[in-house]
């Protein structure tokens, strides 16, 4: 299937989460959503991972919401369809478990990023984050998605992007933000894109998780 649309909601809090999807290219955040309204984005997902898996094996409700953010492609089963694969695949099993490690880790990590790191530092982690997921240098961000998922007003992240552009870093071309000197925008980003990258990295090629050797 093809997710044609930057924000288009796949699920929203509540509703259950009858499919899964591997993304092909293309990128899914995960959205905290407020009872005033207010989100923020809590996750990001591309071709590494698996969107929607359930922790009780069964079709649970969302906790938040699904939205694409970068367009691309995806397979999707059931949920029935993807518990059957797991308890048939000691691979399948494994590389699961252990992305559900990645999720947990990174989850941790981001709720240290948004207490302790400056809007400037996060913003260039976000957009590493999605240029790693995107297959290209322009990538479909606005000042206006930016500053929703980093739980941030519009003028907040307008003085960081004028910042960015001003050194060379990134240009605004037409709702397109493009990635010039990746280099120089790493080293405006806080520690905590490396250390998720590292982790995501160092989990999806160890070894078999020993739960699904019993």
């Amino acid at each position: 299937m093809v997710f044609s649309i930057a924000g288009e909601i796949l699920y929203q809090p509540g509703a259950p989460l009858t499919h899964v999807y591997f993304p092909l290219s293309g990128m899914v955040s995960l959205i905290a959503v407020m009872k005033d309204g207010r989100a923020v984005e809590t996750m990001t997902i591309g071709r590494e991972g698996v969107v929607a898996t359930s922790a009780s094996g069964y079709v649970d409700p969302a906790f938040c919401r699904y939205m694409v953010q970068v367009p691309g492609t995806a397979v999707r089963a059931t949920a029935q369809g993807f518990e059957d694969m797991i308890d048939a695949s000691v691979g399948l099993c494994s590389a699961v478990s252990r992305y559900r490690e990645v999720l947990l880790r990174t989850t941790l990590q981001i709720v240290a990023c948004n207490a302790v790191h400056s809007v400037r530092q996060r913003c260039a982690r976000w957009i590493l984050t999605t240029h790693d997921r995107s297959g290209s240098d322009l990538l479909p961000l606005t000042q206006a998605s930016l500053a929703e998922m980093l739980g941030v007003k519009r003028n907040a992240v307008s003085m960081v992007t004028r910042e960015l552009r001003r050194l060379g870093i990134i240009e605004n071309k037409r709702g397109l933000l493009e990635v010039v000197d990746r280099n120089a925008l790493n080293g405006v980003a806080c520690e905590c894109y490396g250390l998720v990258h590292q982790e995501l990295g160092r989990l999806l090629t160890d070894g078999p998780s020993p739960e699904c050797n019993d």
